[in-house]
C-alpha cells in the first residue's frame, strides 16, 4: 500500500511520535491506522492515552440543571466556523436545546430531532434547527447529548472555556449544601482538566485491563535490558507500569489538581469528613467540543489553483 504524507501526518497527531517512527509503522502495518498507533505504543514511542482523533469541529457545549439538582442536561452543538460559535444568537439556541434536552424522554438524538419545538410545538426540532441555519447562515448540527436523573442526590456542572468543555457531575450523598456542591464543582473542574475514562479500577472492562497490560508488557519486552529478567520481575513491573496507568484513566486514583499531595479519593474522603455524611461520584459525563472530528482545511492556495484549473 501506498502510505502518504497525509496519513503519516495524521498518525503524528493521534500519537506524537516522530515522522520516520510513524511511516515505519504504517508500512509495518500496511497503512492500517490503528493497528499503526498499536505498534506505536508498543515500541514506547507513542502515549497511552493520546488524542483518539484530531479536536477541530466548532461549536459548543452546554449544561443546564433543574433548581433542585436533580435534572440535568448537556448538549454539543457544532457550527462551522469559531465566529458563529460566539454569536449570541447560536449561543441563545444551544440553551434552548439543552433545556429541552432535560424535559425530553428521548432515548437518542432521532427521537429528540423529531419532537417538538417546546418553544414553537408546530416545528419539530429538526425544523427548528434548519430555520436556525438559515437565520445564522451557516450549517449546524445537534451532535450528541445526555440526560442525567439523580435519585440519591445530586447533579453539578461546570463549563470551561466558554463551552469548549462541559462537565455533568452526579454526587451520591445526602448531604445537598454548600460544601458537597463545591466539592462537586472542584471535581468537575478535575474532569475537565484530566479528562479521566471511568471513576475507579472496578469500572474498568476486563478486556480494556487485559489489552493494556498486553501492550505495557510489549513495551517492557521491547527493551532489550528486561530480556533475561525472570517472568515474576516482568510481572511486578507490568504491575507498577499499570497503576502508575491508573492515576491517569481513573478518576479517584487521580492526584487532585487543587492540592497534589493528595487523590480526588482522598480529597472526597476529607470532604465526607467534613460535612458528616459520605459523600461519593456516581457518574460523570465529559463533552469537548468537536471531539472526534476533524475539521475541513481551508487552503487557500490550492483553492486558487483549482479556480484557475476550472
Amino acid at each position: 500500500m501506498n502510505i502518504t504524507a497525509g496519513m503519516v501526518k495524521e498518525l503524528r497527531e493521534l500519537t506524537g511520535a516522530g515522522m520516520m517512527d510513524c511511516k515505519k509503522a504504517l508500512n509495518t502495518t500496511e497503512g492500517d491506522m490503528d493497528k499503526a498507533v498499536e505498534f506505536l505504543r508498543e515500541k514506547g514511542l507513542a502515549a497511552a492515552e493520546k488524542k483518539s482523533g484530531r479536536i477541530a469541529a466548532e461549536g459548543m457545549v452546554d449544561t443546564f440543571i433543574s433548581e433542585d439538582g436533580k435534572v440535568a442536561a448537556i448538549v454539543e452543538v457544532n457550527s462551522e466556523t469559531d465566529f458563529v460559535a460566539k454569536n449570541d444568537k447560536f449561543r441563545g439556541y444551544v440553551a434552548d436545546v439543552v433545556k429541552q434536552v432535560a424535559s425530553s424522554n428521548a432515548a437518542n438524538l432521532d427521537a429528540f430531532l423529531e419532537e417538538p419545538w417546546a418553544l414553537d410545538t408546530a416545528l419539530t426540532v429538526k425544523e427548528q434547527l434548519s430555520s436556525m441555519i438559515s437565520i445564522i447562515g451557516e450549517n449546524m448540527n445537534i451532535r450528541r447529548f445526555e440526560k442525567v436523573v439523580s435519585t440519591d442526590g445530586f447533579v453539578e456542572s461546570y463549563i470551561h472555556g466558554g463551552g469548549r468543555i462541559g462537565i455533568l457531575i452526579e454526587m451520591d450523598t445526602t448531604v445537598n449544601n454548600d460544601a458537597t456542591k463545591e466539592a462537586a464543582k472542584n471535581i468537575a473542574m478535575q474532569i475537565a482538566a484530566m479528562s479521566p475514562k471511568y471513576i475507579s479500577e472496578a469500572d474498568i472492562p476486563a478486556e480494556f485491563i487485559a489489552h493494556e497490560k498486553e501492550i505495557i508488557k510489549a513495551q517492557i519486552m521491547n527493551d532489550e535490558s528486561n530480556s533475561k529478567k525472570p517472568e515474576n520481575i516482568i510481572e511486578k513491573m507490568l504491575e507498577g507500569r499499570f497503576k502508575k496507568e491508573l492515576k491517569e484513566i481513573c478518576l479517584l486514583n487521580q492526584v487532585y489538581v487543587k492540592d497534589g499531595d493528595i487523590s480526588v479519593e482522598q480529597y472526597l474522603a476529607n470532604v465526607s469528613k467534613e460535612v458528616g455524611a459520605p459523600v461519593a461520584i456516581k457518574s460523570f459525563v465529559r463533552f469537548e467540543t468537536g471531539e472526534g472530528l476533524e475539521k475541513k482545511s481551508e487552503d487557500f492556495a490550492d483553492e486558487v489553483a483549482k479556480q484557475m484549473g476550472q
